[in-house]
């Protein structure tokens, strides 16, 4: 059956019953990516490690010691190390599903099976790298922790899988969003790239959010991923914001991209063929 040929699909339609029959499938591109990645590398897959650290050390210098942008106190390499980490996540994810249709238009052209488990394959073969990098964190989190009195983590570090989950959530409803539209507008996805390293500043990283004057956090605070990245750092530093609110807001935000993302995805799925 090819692609043009596939099941008809509502556009509310997340498909879990057939993602779930083609579980096998999806566990088989999540070795994919993974495999893919890393395969022609000269460090495999310690480049999980040496890219965050090369971006703190980069930080560490340019905003750390050059720019001197406040750290709420930190130590500078534990506080641009924990916004690398989640950000990387939510980044990662989000500029690689937001070329699935392109990528993959060879297979999708060939044969049916559920589209959604290529997003959905890449959003957890990214926890693979997320897994790997927060190990990384934890190692120098605790170092901190035990040679240090500038950390002082608390019981909302409880809540990270719950983090790990809004940012699954938001990037694959983004992503599937771009991978639709960039089947017919291909430099979407050099946009996307652009905007993703722009959002980055848009987020707290790089600084804290009590560094910005009050009339101006409202910016930042529309971002979804700041309550993420906010929530992150209270939980493991104790130092930054948490609001209930706010990671409500994140969550919300989060199933309305989802859903928005899922329905045009079913739209394009189902004569993408045509346009890639």
């Amino acid at each position: 059956m090819d692609g043009n040929n596939c099941p008809q699909t509502r556009l509310l339609d997340l498909g879990l019953k057939d993602l779930w029959r083609y579980r096998d499938l999806v566990l088989l591109f999540v070795r994919r990516d993974f495999v893919s990645t890393y395969k022609q590398t000269i460090l495999g897959p310690i480049w999980f490690f040496v890219q965050p650290l090369l971006t703190t050390l980069t930080f560490i210098i340019i905003f750390g010691n050059v720019a001197k942008l406040s750290t709420d106190g930190l130590p500078m390499l534990v506080f641009y190390l924990s916004g690398i980490t989640i950000w990387n996540y939510f980044a990662q994810s989000l500029t690689a599903t937001s070329t699935v249709f392109r990528d993959n238009a060879h297979i999708f052209g060939k044969v049916y099976f559920p589209r959604l488990t290529m997003p959905l394959a890449i959003v957890i073969s990214n926890l693979v790298r997320f897994g790997t990098q927060f190990t990384l964190f934890i190692v120098v989190w605790g170092y901190y922790l035990i040679f240090s009195d500038k950390v002082q983590p608390n019981w909302l570090i409880v809540l990270t899988p719950l983090l790990v989950v809004i940012m699954a959530l938001l990037s694959l409803g983004l992503g599937m969003t771009f991978s639709a539209l960039t089947t017919k507008y291909r430099d979407l996805a050099i946009l996307l790239t652009f905007g993703v390293q722009l959002l980055m500043y848009a987020t707290p990283v790089i600084y804290p959010l009590s560094s910005l004057p009050i009339a101006y956090r409202w910016l930042i605070l529309a971002n979804p991923m700041t309550s993420i990245v906010e929530t992150f750092r209270y939980a493991f530093l104790g130092s930054g914001t948490f609001s209930w609110g706010g990671l409500g807001y994140s969550l919300l935000i989060s199933l309305l991209v989802l859903l928005l993302g899922t329905i045009i995805f079913n739209k394009v799925q189902k004569s993408f063929t045509d346009t890639v």
